[in-house]
C-alpha cells in the first residue's frame, strides 16, 4: 500500500543510540538507556517516577495491581477502546463496566460514569482516544466524591494536554504505549508513571518477577517479567527528543486534511477548550448524508492505494465482554468511523491526493 496509515519514524538519533547499547552489550532490561528513558520520561511528564514496560497492556496491568484490584472489584472503561483496556482489567480478576461516550471527543462521558458507579466500583481508567484527552477534571472530581483511584490510559495521545497538565500526570497512575504505530515508539513497550512512591516499588517489584528491590532473588510476591529492554530503551529515548517536532508534524498534517476535506459529509473530532489534543490518528467519521458506508469507502480507497483502518469495535460487541446494553454514542461512531493515513512522512501532495480521492468518492 503506497500511503499507509501509519509508520515509525525512525532517524540516525535512534540508530547512533542502538548501536551504541549493542556496542556495550546491554541488550536486556539491565541497561544505561532504561534509566535515562524512564528518567526522562518522569521529566516530560512532569512526575516523581516512570517505570518503562514491556508494552502498553503489561503497563495498565501493572498500574491496576499496584491499586489492589482484585476479584470481586468493577472499574469503569470506556466502551470505544482497543481491547488491552478491559483485557487488563479482567488479568485481575475484576469486571470492566463499559460506559458510552462524548459525541463530539470520543472519550468516556463524565455523566455516564456518574450512573455505572456502585458499591464495587474501585477505580476509572480514562482513555485519550485517538490523542484527545478525556474530560481528566471532570472525573478527578467524580472519583474524589467516591474515594476512587483514576488511571490515564494514554497510549495514543503522547504530548497531549488538560488545561495546563500534561497528560501522563493526571492520574493516581497513568500508562502509554510505545508501539510501532504510536506517536512515540519503541517498537514494542509501554510506560508507568506516578506521583506515588508507594505505586511506583510496586510497579517495579511486580514487573521485575515479584524481586524485593533491597535483596536480590528474594520474590516475596508471585510478579511478571515485564521489563523493556535497553534496545527498545535506546530507541524511545531518540525518539523522546524528537517527541515536539513529531507532535507538531503531525498537527500540520490533521490542519491540512480538515482544509481539503472541508465539503466532505464528514466530521473530525472535536477539539474542546480545556484539552490540547494530540493528532495520533487523522481520525473521521461519516454522516449521514454520505452516500456509502464507511467500510465500502475503505475499500475503494485500497483500490487506490489508500491505506485506511475502522475504528475499534465496541466493546459490549466483542464475543468476551457480548452485551445486549446499548451504547448509540460507541456504536454509531465504530460503524461510520475510518483512521486515515497519518505518517508524517506525507507530503502535501500525498495529502491532496487522499483527499481528492476521497472526495471523489463521497461525492458522486
Amino acid at each position: 500500500m503506497k500511503y499507509r496509515v501509519t509508520e515509525a519514524s525512525i532517524g540516525d538519533q535512534e540508530k547512533r543510540y542502538v548501536n551504541d547499547a549493542l556496542d556495550n552489550s546491554e541488550v536486556s532490561s539491565m541497561g544505561s538507556y532504561v534509566r535515562d528513558f524512564e528518567s526522562h520520561y518522569a521529566d516530560h511528564c512532569g512526575v516523581k517516577h516512570a517505570l518503562a514496560t514491556s508494552n502498553g497492556t503489561t503497563a495498565l496491568h501493572l498500574a491496576l495491581i499496584a491499586l489492589g484490584i482484585s476479584p470481586g472489584d468493577e472499574v469503569i472503561v470506556p466502551d470505544l477502546t482497543f481491547v488491552a483496556t478491559a483485557n487488563a482489567v479482567v488479568y485481575c480478576g475484576a469486571t470492566p463496566v463499559f460506559v458510552d461516550v462524548d459525541p463530539d471527543y470520543w472519550a468516556m462521558d463524565p455523566e455516564q460514569v456518574n450512573k455505572k458507579i456502585t458499591s464495587k466500583t474501585k477505580a476509572i481508567i480514562a482513555v485519550h482516544l485517538y490523542g484527545h484527552p478525556a474530560n481528566v477534571q471532570e472525573l478527578r472530581s467524580i472519583c474524589t466524591l467516591n474515594n476512587l483511584y483514576l488511571i490515564e490510559d494514554a497510549a495514543e495521545a503522547h504530548g497531549a494536554f488538560c488545561l495546563d497538565e500534561r497528560v501522563g500526570s493526571l492520574g493516581d497512575i497513568n500508562c502509554f504505549s510505545f508501539y510501532g504505530n504510536k506517536i512515540l515508539t519503541t517498537g514494542e513497550g509501554g510506560m508507568v508513571t506516578t506521583n506515588s512512591d508507594d505505586l511506583a516499588y510496586l510497579v517495579k517489584q511486580y514487573r521485575d518477577q515479584g524481586t524485593h528491590q533491597d535483596r536480590r532473588y528474594w520474590h516475596p510476591v508471585i510478579g511478571y517479567n515485564y521489563r523493556m529492554t535497553n534496545l527498545s530503551a535506546a530507541v524511545g529515548l531518540a525518539q523522546l527528543e524528537r517527541i515536539d517536532e513529531i507532535v507538531e508534524k503531525k498537527e500540520v498534517i490533521l490542519q491540512k486534511y480538515k482544509k481539503y476535506l472541508v465539503k466532505a459529509p464528514l466530521k473530525f473530532q472535536v477539539s474542546q477548550p480545556w484539552a490540547k489534543p494530540v493528532n495520533w490518528l487523522t481520525s473521521v467519521v461519516l454522516t449521514s448524508s454520505a452516500p456509502i458506508s464507511a467500510s465500502r469507502l475503505m475499500v475503494l480507497l485500497s483500490e487506490m492505494e489508500i491505506e485506511t483502518r475502522p475504528f475499534f469495535i465496541p466493546m459490549h460487541e466483542l464475543p468476551p465482554y457480548l452485551s445486549k446494553e446499548s451504547f448509540p454514542v460507541a456504536e454509531e461512531l465504530s460503524k461510520n468511523g475510518i483512521n486515515l493515513p497519518s505518517a508524517i512522512s506525507l507530503k502535501d501532495s500525498d495529502i491532496k491526493y487522499i483527499c481528492d480521492a476521497t472526495l471523489s468518492i463521497l461525492n458522486q
